[in-house]
C-alpha cells in the first residue's frame, strides 16, 4: 500500500518548486499564484500557508481565509484533511478544483462544523484574448474618491451571492477595506448611471497569466437588458490589454449567467466546488 508522509509546511526555499505546480495549471491556480507572486512563500505576507506533500509537491494546499487544494492523489488530500483537523477551522470556505474539495470535504465533513452550503457543480471557465461581444463603453475602473457609491452595489452583490451580509461582525470594516484595496489598485470596474452603480465586476485575483474575474452584478431593476454582457466584456478586454487570460466560475443553476459568458467567448475548463462556512 502507497503511504504518504504528512502535510509540511513550505517555506520560501521551496517556492521555485512552488511556482512550477502553480504555472501547470494557471487557471485553477490563479487566486494562490497571485498571491505568491508578490508575496513569495511567507505566511505573514503571503495571508496564510502552503502546505506540500511529497519531494516535488505531488500534493499543494494553500491554506488562509479560503482552504485551497492545488494538487494531490487522495493519499495526499488525507494529508491535508489530518493538518486541517488539528489546527481546526480558520477559513471561510474551501473552494477550488471539484476533483480536489469533494474529496478533501470528504475527509473534513466528519470533524468540522456542518457547511453552510456546498455548490458542487461550479464550470471554471477561460478566455485568452477580446470578447466576442461589444464590450460597454461606459464602464471603467472606479475611482478611489467613489468607493461610497460603489460599496452599496459590492454589499448587494456579495449578500445575493454567498448568502450572507459581509458587514457582519465587524460593520463591514473589513469588508470596505478589501473592497478599497481592488479600487485602489484599478480592479473594480463599473458603470455608473445618476450616481449610482448598474453594473460591477472586479478583477478579484491577478497572476502574471491570468486575471480571475469576481462580483459580476446588475442592477435588479434592469436585469435582462445586456448589461452583464457588455459590462463583463468590458472587463475581458481591459485583462486582454495587460496579456492575461480571463477566467472565471459560475454556479451551474446560473443558467443565465452561463448563457451569458458563452456569448462573450468563454468556455470551460474545468469544474470548481465551493463549500460555504
Amino acid at each position: 500500500m502507497l503511504r504518504v508522509a504528512g502535510a509540511r509546511l513550505l517555506d520560501d526555499r521551496d517556492r521555485a518548486d512552488v511556482c512550477a505546480v502553480l504555472e501547470s495549471d494557471p487557471v485553477a491556480a490563479c487566486m494562490v499564484a497571485a498571491r505568491v507572486e508578490v508575496a513569495g512563500l511567507d505566511p505573514w505576507r503571503l495571508g496564510g500557508e502552503l502546505w506540500g506533500v511529497g519531494s516535488r509537491f505531488d500534493g499543494l494546499c494553500f491554506s488562509g481565509a479560503n482552504l485551497v487544494p492545488l494538487r494531490g492523489e487522495r493519499a495526499a488530500l488525507r494529508s491535508f484533511a489530518d493538518r486541517a483537523r488539528r489546527y481546526g477551522r480558520t477559513c471561510s470556505s474551501l473552494v477550488g478544483r471539484a476533483e480536489l474539495v469533494l474529496p478533501l470535504w470528504d475527509d473534513l465533513a466528519g470533524h468540522w462544523a456542518p457547511a453552510r452550503e456546498v455548490r458542487a457543480d461550479q464550470p471554471l471557465m477561460a478566455l485568452a484574448g477580446a470578447p466576442a461581444v461589444a464590450a460597454d463603453p461606459y464602464v471603467r475602473a472606479v475611482r478611489p474618491d467613489e468607493l461610497d457609491r460603489y460599496l452599496p452595489a459590492a454589499v448587494a452583490m456579495f449578500t445575493e451571492e454567498v448568502g450572507i451580509d459581509p458587514r457582519a461582525g465587524d460593520g463591514g470594516v473589513g469588508y470596505r477595506s478589501r473592497v478599497a484595496e481592488l479600487v485602489a489598485a484599478g480592479r473594480a470596474f463599473a458603470r455608473f448611471e445618476g450616481g449610482e452603480v448598474v453594473f460591477k465586476a472586479e478583477i478579484g485575483a491577478l497572476s502574471r497569466q491570468v486575471g480571475q474575474i469576481q462580483g459580476v452584478w446588475v442592477h435588479p431593476s434592469l436585469r435582462g437588458q445586456g448589461l452583464g454582457t457588455a459590462g463583463t466584456a468590458a472587463v475581458v478586454e481591459r485583462l486582454a490589454a495587460l496579456g492575461r487570460v480571463s477566467s472565471l466560475y459560475v454556479n451551474g443553476f446560473n443558467r443565465v449567467a452561463r448563457s451569458a459568458y458563452d456569448r462573450i467567448g468563454f468556455t470551460q475548463v474545468g469544474s470548481f466546488a465551493t463549500i460555504l462556512f
